[in-house]
């Protein structure tokens, strides 16, 4: 029986070392088996805490969801006016932990298998309405609710876009060039231009 108070220490535990087998050998070759290996415990480990590789798999995408979630309010936080928190998510989604070689195996694995997968489309969605609604609740103000939906689709649809041109190249020599890229976007279309 496991000690109390282990279960979110073995499950963070796991959640790395799917990161790190994912990273290492590729999606369907990080399996149930080498995942345990990885955290060096014993499959029935693995199956304690997750029901499945995709379960897994769906615990990883929200615990780095959590990550970008953290390291956005934190900057939000700090923000004292609109475009400040709209800077404050951009910053965040080109954080240092997002542009990760482990991090980009990762996230290409639950695109890569979102298709599939009732659980990571979820996942996937949930994602994508948050980034939406806190670009949303900051645009609002500043340039009115109908002119604001397509300005944070279009500031989201960069973000995802150059995240992904970086996790299929290489991380970017220097990570305020996708910041910088943004931040002007968003002041290029907040002044209606």
């Amino acid at each position: 029986m496991p000690k109390r108070g282990m279960k979110p220490i073995r499950r963070q535990q796991l959640i790395d070392a799917a990161i790190a087998s994912i990273h290492e050998h590729g999606f369907s070759s990080a399996t149930v088996a080498r995942i345990a290996r990885k955290a060096g415990v014993s499959t029935g480990i693995v199956h304690h805490y997750f029901t499945d590789k995709t379960d897994l798999l769906a615990s990883t995408m929200r615990s780095l969801l959590d990550l970008l979630r953290r390291e956005a309010v934190m900057r939000m936080r700090i923000a004292h006016t609109p475009i400040e928190r709209i800077y404050a998510i951009i910053h965040a989604s080109y954080g240092d932990q997002q542009f990760s070689e482990e991090v980009f195996s990762a996230w290409l694995a639950l695109y890569g298998n979102a298709r599939d997968s009732d659980k990571l489309q979820r996942i996937l969605r949930i994602y994508h309405r948050r980034l939406h609604s806190n670009l949303l609740y900051n645009l609002v103000p500043l340039i009115g609710r109908e002119r604001a939906k397509d300005v944070a689709l279009g500031i989201g649809a960069l973000i995802d876009g150059l995240w992904l041109r970086y996790a299929l190249t290489g991380r970017p020599e220097n990570a305020e060039t996708p910041r910088a890229l943004t931040r002007a976007y968003a002041d290029a279309m907040i002044a209606g231009k």
